[in-house]
């Protein structure tokens, strides 16, 4: 009987990713009180989510070689501790300065949990379960999606001001990092809590089925940089990070110019689209494991979900154009963020299917750079392309979809262990 360690090591990465999404929620939420106390507008607004997305795109680059330098377990306790109290700072900010240094601050340090959601989840998860433990930690982004308004609206109410909630919320992280300290004391190799099945099950998975060898090559950053298939991974990140960020971070705004909906509507609608990217994880994550356990070599698997992600992406994102009503268009919004999960959590495994032990988190936070670079793109994008509709925001993304799905065809080839290059004879 093998143990449970791996899914309790899986399960507190998913609520530290909640927490995640509870502390980037809040400032947008609170944002009529801080803009009504501080005189601050929507423009100063704009430029504060802006600092906060080129901080997290390099913060992932930055996090992806400090996960790979100091692990695993100090990586969370160094990201989440610093974005705890980045959030917590934000209650002493009075300024567009401020506000930008502790937003900055914030995205660098939130950054760390996607690479190093990653690199846990190859440590932790034989080969045929890595996309459903990388759904489950998806998931937290989806869940984080759906209560981030609620908990910071009812917090605001319980402590009457947007300061006390900023501190309130920071302290979720820290108060995370108890049981993190606790469960993860190690990797699974050494990990005094894990009984032998398990440890075997686990070590003995990460075994490539197809080649019947230990991946283990983990190449320099350079070298990592110099092969197509690390390219492939970036590109994909690129294409498909901002579809799911047009929602995250305008989906308020095109309520509220579409439909004229104010702040009780956009709260009563806004949430039903994380719930499609919640049942879009957990099905990603398990339709890989069905395939691999049905036979399927993990090139196969994992190019079948990420083209039916896109698929389900491509078609709900031209219908949205043509939403008549704000519940259609929420609801093929579900669908969209779906089809965004399904292909997510696959294309996050890709580090682990090619590379190995220190190039992990390093693929991981460059494909993650890359991703929020693209989202800062986005975000100048789309003032100019929606002045009359956003339709024009829905066909990029349909566009972007499709150069996704692409990218892992033509830059990824046979996803496979990689191994090192033969030496050139001299």
């Amino acid at each position: 009987m093998k143990g449970k360690l791996r899914w309790v090591i899986v399960s507190l990465v998913a609520l530290a990713t909640i927490i995640n999404y509870i502390d980037r929620g809040a400032l947008a939420v609170l944002w009529p009180e801080i803009s009504a106390d501080l005189g601050m507008t929507k423009t100063d607004y704009a430029i504060i989510i802006n600092v906060f997305t080129f901080a997290y795109a390099f913060g992932q680059t930055l996090f992806g070689k400090i996960f790979d330098w100091i692990g695993t377990r100090l990586g969370f306790v160094l990201a989440i501790g610093v974005w705890s109290l980045a959030t917590i700072l934000h209650a002493f900010a009075t300024s567009l300065l401020t506000f930008s240094i502790f937003r900055g601050l914030l995205g660098v340090s939130e950054a760390g949990n996607w690479p190093g959601a990653t690199k846990a989840n190859a440590e932790w998860f034989p080969i045929k379960e890595r996309a459903l433990a990388q759904g489950i930690f998806n998931s937290g982004a989806a869940i984080g999606g759906i209560v981030s308004a609620p908990i910071v609206g009812l917090f605001f109410i319980w402590f009457g001001s947007w300061q006390a909630t900023f501190i309130t919320i920071g302290v979720l992280g820290l108060l995370w990092l108890v049981p993190w300290l606790i469960v993860y004391k190690s990797g699974p190799e050494s990990h005094p809590w894990l009984d032998e099945s398990e440890r075997e099950y686990i070590l003995t998975g990460q075994r490539n089925t197809e080649t019947h060898q230990a991946a283990e090559y983990a190449p320099t950053s350079g070298e990592i940089l110099s092969r197509r298939q690390s390219w492939g991974v970036i590109m994909a990140s690129f294409f498909l990070d901002p579809i799911w960020w047009l929602f995250v971070g305008w989906l308020p705004l095109y309520l509220y110019e579409t439909y004229g909906f104010g702040v009780a509507e956009i709260a009563s609608y806004a949430w039903i689209p994380y719930v499609g990217a919640m049942f879009g994880a957990w099905f990603g994550g398990l339709l890989a494991q069905n395939r691999i356990n049905a036979g399927w070599t993990v090139n196969k698997a994992r190019k079948f979900v990420i083209s039916l992600g896109g698929l389900i992406m491509l078609i709900s994102l031209l219908m949205t154009i043509k939403a008549a009503t704000p519940m259609i268009a929420v609801l093929l919004m579900a669908a969209i963020l779906f089809g965004f999960q399904t292909a997510v959590g696959n294309i996050q495994t890709l580090p682990s299917d090619f590379y190995s032990g220190k190039s992990v988190g390093s693929l991981a936070g460059f494909a993650g750079t890359a991703a929020k670079l693209a989202v800062v793109l986005l975000n100048f994008l789309i003032p100019v392309i929606t002045v009359n509709s956003y339709a024009p925001a829905f066909a990029v993304g349909a566009g972007l979809a499709i150069m996704t799905v692409l990218s892992v065809f033509v830059l990824c080839g046979h996803i496979q262990p990689l191994s090192p290059r033969p030496a050139k004879s001299a």
